[in-house]
């Protein structure tokens, strides 16, 4: 099986043990507006039953980075997961001293009680990991929101640009408001249902929009009083997340990207830095479904980031017995997913 090249072999280098090295340490929530939604205590009480804040410190004691985490059980298993990725402070951190952090981060979970790290959600895309962990490079397509509406228009593609003007001649109406939530949830769940992709039951999706309240968008388009489509996008001043979708079984042609549209428009015009639609794999084989994800995203002027996906044994046997009903349940998880995929292409 092929394997993500270590971060050796990539040009990184380790310092010698203890130069630059974070600590992970327990360290209280203290959220605000300029950090990814997903890191807000409301966020994380609506998905998890445990959660907390894990902190980077340096050798001076200096608060460094913050690592958001939330711990659920399974099956008397207890799954840690991260919502996103490793957050710096007051400057970027060095990939080594981000990697120490994780390093220390997995000792700590695994003393909270966590048998394993399952992979991250999707709007989450680290620059490196642990020693140990099981790792795939993964991507996502992300708008720089600093740009003018002017800038935006134009560096969407041509096609979508056509597609977008015809929807709105055609009397596409975009709508939005948690009072959708209901309907965004029946148009995702069918959708994942086309894909044979399983999604969250209706009380999970509720608790997580009501916990989001007032940062997190439900946006509708219908044409002649027929829904075609839905987004759900969590938000702060930080990024907006595209975090859902879905469409009805044969939406009119330009719909979605007009509510694309839309809502790339309002959230610049709430002063939001980014929007990211939330997790593309690399390099995907001509003319598969992945690909045509691709084209669709890069085709609003957002540019490929790259990073990492992975998971961390914390305890061997719970590890194994989550492999397998995983494996057994849907062909593995994201990481297994992307793995064997990188191995079938070599």
């Amino acid at each position: 099986m092929a394997v993500c090249p270590d971060l050796k072999s990539m040009g990184y280098k380790t310092p010698a043990k203890g130069i630059g090295a974070l600590a992970a340490v327990r360290i209280d929530i203290r959220w605000h507006p300029g950090l990814s939604v997903y890191a807000s205590e409301p966020f994380l009480r609506a998905v998890a039953d445990e959660y907390g804040w894990i902190g980077g410190v340096n050798s001076e004691g200096v608060l460094r980075c913050i690592l958001p985490y939330t711990i659920i059980r399974k099956a008397h298993i207890r799954l840690a997961r991260f919502r996103v990725e490793t957050v710096p402070l007051d400057r970027e951190l060095e990939i080594y001293e981000e990697k120490t952090f994780l390093d220390d981060a997995m000792n700590l979970l695994r003393s909270l009680g966590a048998a394993i790290v399952i992979p991250a959600s999707t709007n989450t895309l680290f620059r490196t990991y642990p020693d140990g962990a099981t790792a795939a490079p993964y991507g996502s397509h992300i708008i720089d929101l600093s740009n003018s509406e002017d800038i935006l228009w134009k560096n969407i593609h041509p096609k979508h640009r056509n597609v977008i003007r015809n929807a709105e001649k055609k009397g596409v109406e975009i709508r939005s408001g948690l009072a959708y939530a209901d309907i965004a949830f029946d148009l995702i769940q069918a959708t994942f249902k086309r894909s044979r992709l399983r999604f969250m039951n209706r009380a999970s999706f509720l608790r997580m929009v009501q916990g989001l309240g007032e940062r997190v968008e439900v946006f509708i388009a219908s044409h002649a009083g027929e829904i075609q489509g839905c987004a759900v996008l969590p938000f702060s001043a930080y990024c907006a997340y595209y975090a859902y979708g879905g469409t009805a079984s044969g939406p009119l042609t330009g719909a979605m990207n007009l509510l694309q549209w839309r809502s790339i428009c309002h959230f610049l015009g709430l002063g939001v830095g980014r929007y990211d639609f939330c997790g593309a794999r690399l390099d995907p084989e001509k003319g598969s479904k992945q690909a045509g994800l691709t084209m669709y995203k890069e085709r609003f002027g957002a540019p490929l980031h790259r990073g990492f996906i992975w998971k961390y044994p914390l305890r061997t046997v719970p590890s194994i017995i989550y492999s397998w009903a995983v494996c057994a349940n849907r062909g593995g998880d994201i990481v297994d997913q992307e793995r064997r995929r990188m191995a079938k292409e070599s």
